[in-house]
């Protein structure tokens, strides 16, 4: 993407932020609160109609592909988006029922995901006895429900405790191992640090570092 921008009033959240992410790498960008990362995810996965710049993700264009964009990509956001009085696998099945998977297909796929991230002993549980950090595990199986070969975490660990961070971040290497592109935004910089291919520093809407 290049020279993104967007104002909200009188607040310019983004101020011409290009990013590249090479396929089958992950970019961290990294920034404070407020510093226009969130605001240049929701743009890049067509949630936010960006004011001006450009942009393409696996060669579709950000503007005109947007329904296509949606179908290839995969976001988890800060704040989980499950249903806490469905349980996890019902949660996984009706997440690939929207994608059009087939009730067959989104059950056997729920069924792996669950293994895979360590919570197919809590299958069956509403989703609101979970902890903090199986809510996030199970967010981010649902955003990769399809296998999505593009992937936006935003602020994926923020308020895990350091071991499920550790289990988060597992899984983020094995997705980028199996060829997933990731563009994560984080506060911490040894997150940054520990996951990232290329980093890029986001500060009052602009990429200040790289």
């Amino acid at each position: 993407a290049h020279g993104l921008r967007k104002r909200y009033g009188q607040h310019q959240a983004v101020d011409g932020v290009d990013v590249e992410v090479p396929r089958g790498q992950i970019l961290g960008v990294l920034g404070p609160n407020g510093a226009g990362k969130s605001t240049t995810v929701r743009m890049l996965t067509t949630m936010t109609r960006m004011d001006s710049g450009s942009g393409s993700i696996a060669g579709l264009d950000l503007t005109t592909d947007a329904n296509t964009i949606r179908r290839i990509i995969g976001v988890t956001g800060q704040d989980a988006s499950v249903d806490e009085l469905l349980t996890g696998r019902q949660n996984l099945t009706l997440v690939g029922e929207l994608a059009k998977l087939g009730r067959s297909a989104a059950r056997e796929r729920a069924a792996v995901l669950l293994d895979r991230f360590g919570l197919a002993d809590a299958a069956d549980r509403m989703v609101k006895t979970y902890s903090g950090g199986m809510r996030r595990r199970l967010d981010l199986a649902a955003s990769i429900i399809t296998a999505p070969p593009v992937l936006f975490l935003d602020e994926p660990t923020t308020g895990l405790d350091p071991t499920s961070r550790q289990r988060m971040w597992s899984i983020i290497r094995e997705l980028v191992a199996d060829g997933t592109t990731v563009l994560l935004t984080t506060q911490y910089l040894d997150e940054a640090d520990a996951l990232a291919d290329s980093i890029s520093v986001i500060d009052h809407g602009r990429v200040i570092a790289q």
